[in-house]
């Protein structure tokens, strides 16, 4: 067996044991969590220490099969928190729900709801939390140098280049260029795409990491065709990259029997997923309103008493299906004609000083929570934008009119992601456009979820971008 077999070998191995390790610990701490729930309930007392027994196997029993489906994916390099919260969520879910069926089934003669119901929920908290820790670990283990994995690019295209970041600019996702054949931008390149070819050719002096990516015009089919037979002689996880002026996203929409492609799919396009929601808003909005209205006279005196004018700006701003809607703020800025058309910027004179505490601190944005309420905005979505920026953006951005295909947010992806505040520059535009994009394309009730807690820790943190 070549080095190179046994190093891709050895990286899969060191993952699998990852993985396997994170499922003991799993048994242990459900172990322990059934021997705290049996022992703390006075009606447990009766059981016997078979029927004892057989409680535990039952519910290890149910633990293999919920782990067989919904193993740990921390070991995997790029995983998301919602991915960690969904697998963790449904794991103990099935577990217990498994536990209380197999245990119907054999006819448990002790009553056991209350054990299952609290073991479940104590179970599911302290998994979470060791999620993160491990996957900290692992992390911390990838950014000094253990568990890593190396790859080859092959191209030049602006959309490999994306690539490169993506999988570099983070040190604990484990990944090192190995080799380079063509002109990457940071990397000098150990040959070109066309000497990377010929090499094909003599497979003996090629050397590829573990995942390979090429990023070439569809029409070089040959030469795809053949890097995938090559790694698939040294077990090279191979992956194809289209380049920039190729990529169009289509998915699979089915009319009736007849398949056809689409441009955009959305979760929210399912009337149930809408309804779920809205549903979220209704209960949200309510939520935050009622200490708002406490809050509005203490507010209204200041703002009244620090600038001239109406406590409420009210503007027009684009929303759903590209429709205008008056967007609702508290006034952060003195009275001024620009306002339609001018960002706020960091030292800007039209703010006045408790208006700048109120943008600092997201305090002005509260109001939105109305237009959520009433039902033309959501608590997460692409932020709504001025009607004069929407015509400029328009014109720029290609996919700029796709981030109205859903609600407006009072936050969203792109916010938490970097991309808050003013645009001064296209690419900053373009990519909170690109965060919409995802998050209409991969919305879910965990993921707006997320995208709120995140919102609420840059309520105690500083955010640089919040003027």
């Amino acid at each position: 067996m070549s080095i190179l077999h046994a190093r891709i070998r050895n990286n899969n191995y060191t993952n699998r044991l990852i993985k396997w390790l994170v499922v003991f610990v799993d048994f242990l701490v459900l172990w322990v969590v059934l021997y705290v729930s049996v022992w703390s309930f006075p009606y447990s007392e009766a059981w016997s220490g078979e029927m004892t027994r057989i409680y535990f196997v039952i519910c290890s029993f149910a633990m293999v099969v919920a782990e067989w489906r919904f193993s740990t994916v921390i070991h995997e390099r790029i995983v998301g928190a919602n991915d960690i919260l969904n697998r963790c969520t449904f794991l103990v879910m099935a577990q217990a729900v498994l536990s209380y069926l197999f245990l119907r089934a054999i006819h448990f003669p002790y009553r056991f709801g209350w054990q299952l119901f609290f073991s479940a929920l104590f179970l599911l908290l302290i998994l979470v939390l060791l999620r993160f820790a491990e996957r900290n670990v692992l992390k911390r283990l990838r950014q000094m140098g253990f568990n890593t994995r190396s790859i080859t690019l092959v191209g030049s295209d602006k959309a490999l280049l994306r690539v490169y970041h993506k999988l570099m600019d983070n040190a604990t996702y484990g990944y090192t260029v190995l080799n380079s054949y063509g002109e990457i931008e940071g990397l000098h390149p150990d040959g070109t795409v066309g000497e990377f070819e010929a090499m094909l050719s003599h497979p003996e002096s090629l050397k590829l990491g573990d995942e390979v990516y090429i990023c070439v015009s569809s029409r070089d089919r040959d030469l795809i065709v053949r890097t995938a037979s090559a790694c698939n002689h040294v077990m090279s996880k191979f992956y194809y990259v289209p380049v920039a002026e190729e990529v169009l996203n289509l998915e699979p929409l089915m009319v009736d029997e007849i398949e056809v492609k689409t441009t955009y799919i959305s979760p929210l396009e399912d009337p149930m997923n809408r309804l779920i929601k809205r549903v979220t808003d209704i209960i949200l909005s309510i939520f935050i309103l009622l200490p708002i209205a406490l809050m509005l006279p203490f507010i209204a005196l200041i703002i009244k008493k620090q600038s001239p004018g109406p406590v409420f700006f009210r503007q027009l701003r684009t929303g759903l299906d590209g429709k205008p809607f008056y967007c609702y703020k508290f006034r952060s800025m003195h009275v001024n004609t620009a306002s339609d058309l001018v960002q706020a910027t960091k030292d800007d004179p039209r703010k006045f000083p408790f208006g700048n505490f109120m943008r600092k601190t997201s305090i002005d944005e509260l109001p939105q929570f109305w237009n959520v309420l009433i039902g033309n905005m959501s608590v997460v979505g692409p932020r709504p934008h001025m009607l004069a920026h929407t015509d400029q953006y328009e014109q720029l951005i290609d996919k700029y009119m796709v981030r109205h295909f859903v609600k407006p947010g009072v936050t969203g992806w792109a916010q938490v992601t970097g991309f808050r505040g003013e645009t001064r520059e296209l690419w900053q535009m373009e990519g909170r456009v690109e965060r919409d994009i995802w998050y209409i394309q991969h919305w879910s009730l965990w993921i707006d979820m997320r995208i709120i807690w995140m919102t609420i820790k840059t309520v105690f943190k500083r955010d640089e971008r919040a003027y």
